[in-house]
């Protein structure tokens, strides 16, 4: 892939898992907007993340 797309996909990861690791924290912390979030979103940001990281590594060891 080129650099720009390994560039979007690093931005991708790295935001993913702040917004995933956010929502967590809020939702464990009893916030009231967060704890009525249902957990398939808490799902789907946790699979997001990991489909991500997964590209972003596989991008990281590429030599080319």
């Amino acid at each position: 892939m080129s650099r720009p797309t390994e560039r979007l996909i690093t931005y991708l990861f790295f935001i993913s898992l702040g917004v995933t690791i956010g929502i967590y924290l809020l939702r464990g912390f009893a916030l009231p907007p967060f704890t009525s979030l249902p957990g398939g979103i808490l799902w789907i940001l946790l699979l997001l993340s990991l489909g991500s990281g997964i590209l972003y590594g596989i991008e990281k060891t590429r030599r080319f």
